[in-house]
């Protein structure tokens, strides 16, 4: 079995949720049996309906909070009905506005307020109790109660103290009391004084043997616990970003990335460090050998793989740009916004369109329509984009740094010539400057209106002057290294060799 360790996921997944989904369906292709273990709260959200959304099998997700329980990952299935015949009074007026539904009993200073799944069906999701008009608990469903959450008054508030995890019977498998920062978790038989404890008991749990691998894709708070209980398995560590800060580095001395510092000293437990590109593998090579004096395995996997080549059955939208990402400060996509305003003053029929959900989208809506742009620059949400590159020109990026660029390769798949900064490690790796997009060089003082200018050259340039057919077929050239059937064999090879 192959154990993948993660910290969370949403509907707005970053990069290592798109990487652990690839890297699903190629195990499901290879026959490699796999669980992609989550280890954050989720209140909001039945965490199936995020796992599903990206492409994980029910069966293949398995949740820290549920291990303990006979519970199973699985849709939002229990009704309205179902929670009536829970209540204790049977007096009550119901109303119901949209997903929120609310039960109020007569007599009794206590109503219910429903969250449900949508706003057609009676499917809920929690139901959060409000008694003498203090909030005393919130219960948790999926096709039975999983969890509920127990509140006091605290300083005019409501004071989350305890969570409840249930058995599918309704028994309590344990508990988890709170004291602000502070949680301890109450098994019949043990109590645990961490989260980082519980992690290690369920990976001790797991009862690993030395044909298990232990996949970790994020260590924050989970990797020491993870490392400690995984043995005699063969731990992994993935590394999905630069891994190191160049600035603070010297001949001397290297600054880790933060979320690869506790991986690279345990170096000796690791079996395989993970990279997506030969570019990354040879330098954490070599700043191992230079820094720590050891040499350990690294594995070049791309951490994204493509089913075939994306070809137009019509012809491209001339001089249409694409851009995907999660609509956040580090991917820059101001920059885009005003570059493409920028070079509309030479190429009149230029248009973007930006797919993406994030924090950043009203700052970037605000910013199109200061440039008055709207007409030719769209946000334009989270969407498959599996058949949408194939109708664009090309694809532009803003960021500074990608570990890989799952969008980069998708981008490549369709034809698409990128323009992008010459940047660790995703631009380096997709684009051949002046053969299938510019790469454009970056030095430390390099200020915003600088690259936004640069950015707008390069637009211009490529549809100005470069033989766009010859870039969309350098595209496809390049993109063969990243057919599934060929990441495939990555995998199984390493997998063969792991264990």
């Amino acid at each position: 079995m192959i154990y993948n360790f993660n910290l969370g996921i949403g509907w707005a997944s970053s990069g290592v949720e798109y990487a652990q989904i690839y890297r699903a369906r190629m195990f499901r292709n290879i026959g490699a049996e796999a669980k992609f273990i989550f280890t954050d709260m989720f209140p909001r959200e039945n965490i199936q309906h995020m796992t599903e959304n990206i492409g994980f099998l029910d069966s293949e997700i398995m949740w820290l909070y549920t291990f303990f329980t006979d519970t199973k990952i699985a849709k939002v299935s229990y009704t309205l009905k179902q929670l009536e015949e829970t209540f204790q009074y049977k007096d009550y007026s119901f109303s119901r506005d949209g997903k929120t539904a609310k039960y109020v009993f007569n007599n009794k200073s206590i109503f219910y307020t429903v969250y449900m799944v949508d706003e057609q069906s009676d499917l809920v999701h929690r139901v959060e109790i409000v008694s003498k008009g203090c909030l005393i608990r919130k219960d948790y469903y999926t096709y039975c109660r999983i969890y509920s959450e127990y509140y006091a008054p605290l300083n005019n508030h409501a004071h989350m103290y305890q969570r409840r995890y249930f058995n599918e019977d309704g028994s309590v498998a344990y508990e988890e009391i709170i004291d602000n920062d502070v949680v301890m978790y109450q098994f019949p038989d043990k109590l645990l004084c961490s989260k980082e404890e519980l992690v290690g008991y369920m990976v001790s749990k797991l009862n690993l043997n030395k044909d298990d691998i232990v996949i970790i894709d994020r260590m924050t708070g989970i990797g020491q616990a993870i490392i400690r209980n995984a043995e005699p398995a063969r731990i992994m560590s993935v590394i999905h970003a630069d891994h190191f800060s160049e600035g603070s580095t010297d001949e001397n001395n290297i600054l880790w990335n933060n979320y690869y510092e506790y991986s690279f000293s345990q170096y000796k437990h690791i079996h395989s460090y993970i990279t997506a590109t030969d570019d990354q593998n040879k330098l954490l090579r070599e700043q191992f050998k230079k820094y720590k004096g050891c040499e350990p395995n690294v594995v070049t996997i791309p951490v994204g793989s493509l089913p075939e080549l994306k070809k137009p059955d019509e012809p491209r939208v001339k001089h249409s740009l694409i851009t995907a990402a999660r609509l956040a400060s580090e991917k820059h996509i101001d920059w885009l916004v005003e570059a493409v305003a920028e070079a509309r003053k030479v190429i009149d029929d230029i248009t973007l369109d930006i797919y993406g959900k994030g924090g950043e989208e009203e700052k970037l809506r605000t910013l199109i329509n200061e440039l008055s742009a709207d007409s030719y620059i769209k946000l334009c949400g989270q969407h498959d984009l599996t058949d949408i590159y194939k109708h664009y020109d090309a694809y532009v990026s803003g960021s500074t740094s990608e570990g890989f660029g799952l969008t980069l390769m998708e981008a490549l798949g369709s034809g698409l010539p990128i323009i992008g900064f010459d940047v660790r490690y995703g631009n380096k790796n997709f684009i051949d400057d002046g053969e299938n997009g510019y790469k454009i060089p970056v030095h430390e003082k390099m200020d915003k209106k600088e690259r936004v200018a640069e950015l707008a050259n390069r637009i211009i340039r490529m549809f100005t002057e470069a033989d766009m057919e010859a870039f969309h077929e350098h595209s496809y050239k390049k993109a063969h290294e990243y057919l599934t059937e060929e990441v495939e064999k990555r995998w199984d090879m390493t997998i063969k060799q792991t264990i």
